[in-house]
């Protein structure tokens, strides 16, 4: 079976095709600058015509969608009822959910009748209890408004967890795991018996660890005192903490951790100072799950920091596991989301006829 794998981002369209259950890849490729000044693409559905112009036969398609809430804990055939759940998540993930939509939509006009899946980034961390998911909020905000912690890149830990347990020859229901995305966007989660009980981000992927551009955990209370004294509105506070913060804030120089190991080693204080205090928020909320799970089998690092940069890794596993008589193992597992979104709509297809 041909599976089309889209993930439709607001001024692009990654996508990969797979020849499924064989899992091989035919091909791959990206249209960008959708919608911008100048581009040949005005909207999703030219950029996805002429991505199935370049991709034949395909036999169902698979998208990522970033935000499912509560209302999504697993993959789901696309219809009325999920395009309604999409949209209401819009509102809670405005950078992303409107986006992936717009490349389900424009597949449905392009492809009448071939079927389509959504994997939702947040539903694999639906498995979290409510005492890690709840807030120390009014509990009203959670009935009414459902403000709660949500987590993301639940495909990408899915999938490294799946991958260390296979190259452990142990069990994933036998297996006590921390798995570390880090990239420009970074996440921890961890991982027992197969299913997520705490994860760094939260409502929004904002919260947890200092990331490129993001800021992570702060004060609830030093954003609005910035808003009082420096006369900011919440449009222009929002943009600081996601874009203008994280590593590229604390150097001043790049949200790119191989460039600020570069100026570190060359003496930049700064540049040394983001990388530290990556370093040390990631080892923080390792050793917070070591006690969550209560022991450890493996740490697993993926994403672009993860695996590619040795001496972070080096840096964030120097002496964390001295007080353990039995170490764990220590692992690098490239992420492959759009494989993971290709098995699980061939699955979910599979299940349905």
């Amino acid at each position: 079976m041909k599976i089309l794998v889209i993930n439709s981002g607001s001024s692009s369209i990654k996508y990969k095709l797979f020849d499924m259950p064989s899992e091989h890849l035919v091909k791959k490729g990206v249209i960008e600058h959708i919608g911008e000044e100048g581009s040949k693409f005005s909207n999703h559905y030219s950029g996805l015509k002429i991505i199935l112009q370049e991709t034949k036969l395909v036999e169902a398609v698979g998208h990522r969608v970033v935000h499912g809430a509560e209302d999504f804990n697993k993959p789901a055939l696309v219809d009325k009822r999920v395009i309604q759940g999409i949209k209401k998540c819009c509102a809670i993930a405005p950078l992303h959910n409107p986006a992936n939509l717009s490349g389900i939509l424009a597949t449905q006009k392009l492809l009448p009748g071939v079927k389509q899946i959504v994997v939702f980034d947040t539903a694999f961390h639906q498995s979290i209890p409510e005492y890690a998911f709840i807030y120390g909020l009014p509990y009203d905000y959670y009935q009414k408004l459902r403000v709660r912690k949500y987590g993301f890149h639940g495909t990408s830990h899915e999938y490294v967890a799946l991958e260390a347990s296979r190259i452990l020859k142990r069990p994933l229901n036998k297996l006590k795991l921390i798995t570390c995305h880090l990239g420009n966007g970074c996440s921890i989660t961890a991982i027992l018996r197969g299913k997520s009980v705490d994860t760094s981000m939260g409502f929004t992927p904002l919260e947890g660890l200092v990331m490129g551009t993001r800021c992570g955990d702060v004060d609830p209370a030093l954003i609005t005192h910035i808003m009082r004294k420096k006369n900011l509105d919440t449009k222009q506070m929002d943009r600081i903490l996601n874009k203008e913060s994280g590593l590229k804030g604390i150097s001043g120089i790049s949200n790119d951790m191989r460039l600020l190991e570069e100026k570190a080693n060359a003496g930049s204080r700064r540049a040394k100072l983001a990388v530290d205090i990556f370093v040390y928020r990631v080892r923080k909320y390792i050793g917070a799950y070591l006690s969550v799970l209560g022991g450890l089998d493996a740490l697993i690092f993926t994403a672009g920091i993860g695996e590619n940069q040795p001496s972070v890794r080096k840096s964030i596993c120097q002496g964390l596991f001295d007080c353990l008589a039995k170490k764990p193992k220590i692992m690098v597992i490239p992420t492959n989301e759009e494989l993971m979104i290709a098995r699980q709509t061939f699955r979910l297809i599979r299940l349905g006829r």
